[in-house]
């Protein structure tokens, strides 16, 4: 046990690895218990998250509650098959995330402001 977290503490990993993975290209009908029975092979789960409304349909995020935790599960189940649809595994990104929801967000807003400027006018 020692040598295991000696080893662990001389490993330098990339920066993007996090204890956070993205999950994608799960079968629509997965549960939880079945997410945990795949993903608890490989470390203790804080927390899974799964997807259910039409846009976040077959995604998930699992947490893990180590960083090593989460690097052995997403080189293993990156490409692993479930019900004839292999997982695409990736560590979560929270700047390309929002990234995408802060331009959706302007444009929104000023598709609305044009639109008040007109009825004004």
């Amino acid at each position: 046990m020692a040598l295991a977290l000696q080893r662990r503490a001389n490993v330098r990993l990339p920066p993007e690895v996090n204890r956070v993975l993205y999950i994608r290209n799960l079968p629509y009908k997965i549960s939880a218990e079945e997410m945990y029975d795949i993903f608890g092979k490989y470390g203790a789960i804080r927390q899974i998250r799964i997807g259910n409304t039409p846009e976040t349909r077959g995604t998930a995020f699992v947490v893990y509650e180590d960083i090593f935790d989460a690097k052995n599960a997403c080189d293993h189940l990156s490409g692993f098959n479930v019900c004839n649809r292999y997982l695409v595994v990736l560590y979560y990104r929270s700047n390309k995330a929002f990234k995408g929801m802060d331009i959706d967000k302007k444009t929104r807003r000023i598709g609305y402001f044009e639109e008040e400027v007109w009825n004004f006018i």
